[in-house]
């Protein structure tokens, strides 16, 4: 239909309306430019026959099948240089096999492979299996720390955990040099938003100055934690050549957070210890980290020894373990 001037009102009414339409466009992109807001998944703007959706439909898939009873899954990721033969992810695996108790937690593990090499590896030894391709990128080689490579996993990292909790699942996020000793769901707080493993620990839970590792998370899906998740990729922007962990130090405390309206937690490191401060009482210890060391090589060597030291702890008669518990060995490689 023409709108000509035989009909002033109507045409007066389609031009205010027309630029109120463009002002509002111009504002969205000017704002969302300034702040750099995420774009959304492309999967949840997309048709139902697209190769997107088609991606959601396959995450959902690997989520569904791996989920705890309250939609909680516990996921890892993986490249080809941790996914080789008797390498990080044959470690990883085996704690969950020797532990108290985490047998039957690899029923909820989705491993996500970020190359096609670890991807295939996956296939062969674990059910659960979710491939996350970065077009143009090759995560498959060694990532040295702080390296522009390493910055891009770990950031496209955060992205892809947030994309689980806007899916509607809680997480306990792990990196694959953490060996699982015991089941560490009893030690999480209940109704917390973000709970998260220390480099270091200063004895309380809630105190903002414990120094939080990345590696280890465990992760409410709700509509505070997709905000934070949101909040906490646009801050790459602000803090510009830091990885994720050393932005979170930043926003932690930040007004945003409290705006948000976060609940946080901070585990303590004698149930969930690592290199830097190792968990010293084999009776009480769920997870070890191999943190606070920078290697492929020295991490697996020093690993193997604490495989075998509980391996050794798990074969000592109960008596003997409750009164007069061992204690890992003195790290060779990892110092």
């Amino acid at each position: 239909m023409t709108i000509t001037g035989d009909y002033p009102l109507l045409s007066a009414t389609f031009r205010w309306l027309l630029k109120l339409l463009l002002f509002t466009a111009a504002a969205v992109f000017l704002y969302a430019a300034f702040y750099g807001l995420p774009k959304p998944p492309s999967f949840l703007l997309s048709s139902p026959s697209s190769p997107q959706a088609i991606e959601k439909e396959k995450l959902e898939s690997v989520l569904g099948g791996a989920a705890m009873e309250d939609k909680t899954v516990i996921l890892t990721m993986l490249n080809a240089a941790w996914a080789s033969p008797n390498s990080t992810i044959d470690l990883f695996m085996e704690s969950f096999r020797i532990g108290d108790g985490t047998r039957g937690l690899l029923e909820h593990l989705v491993i996500v492979a970020v190359d096609e090499k670890a991807y295939t590896r996956c296939k062969s030894m674990h059910p659960h299996c979710y491939e996350l391709r970065t077009e143009g990128v090759d995560f498959s080689g060694e990532t040295k720390y702080m390296t522009p490579m390493y910055l891009k996993m770990m950031w496209g990292r955060l992205d892809f955990l947030r994309l689980v909790l806007e899916l509607g699942y809680n997480f306990i996020f792990t990196d694959a040099d953490i060996m699982w000793f015991r089941n560490p769901l009893p030690r999480f707080y209940k109704n917390v938003d973000f709970q998260i493993a220390c480099d270091r620990y200063i004895g309380n839970p809630v105190d903002l100055r414990n120094s939080p590792n990345a590696g280890f998370k465990h992760v409410k899906s709700n509509n505070r934690t997709i905000e934070f998740y949101k909040f906490w990729s646009q801050s790459r922007n602000t803090y510009p050549g830091k990885n994720e962990q050393d932005v979170l130090n930043y926003i932690k405390s930040g007004k945003r957070t409290r705006k948000i309206g976060l609940t946080i937690r901070f585990l303590n490191t004698e149930y969930f210890g690592g290199f830097c401060e190792p968990s010293r009482d084999l009776n009480k210890v769920c997870t070890m980290h191999a943190n606070c060391c920078v290697g492929l090589d020295k991490k697996l060597y020093d690993l193997r020894n604490m495989i075998e030291d509980w391996k050794n702890y798990m074969s000592m008669p109960p008596n003997v373990t409750k009164s007069h518990p061992p204690s890992w060995r003195k790290r060779q490689k990892c110092r």
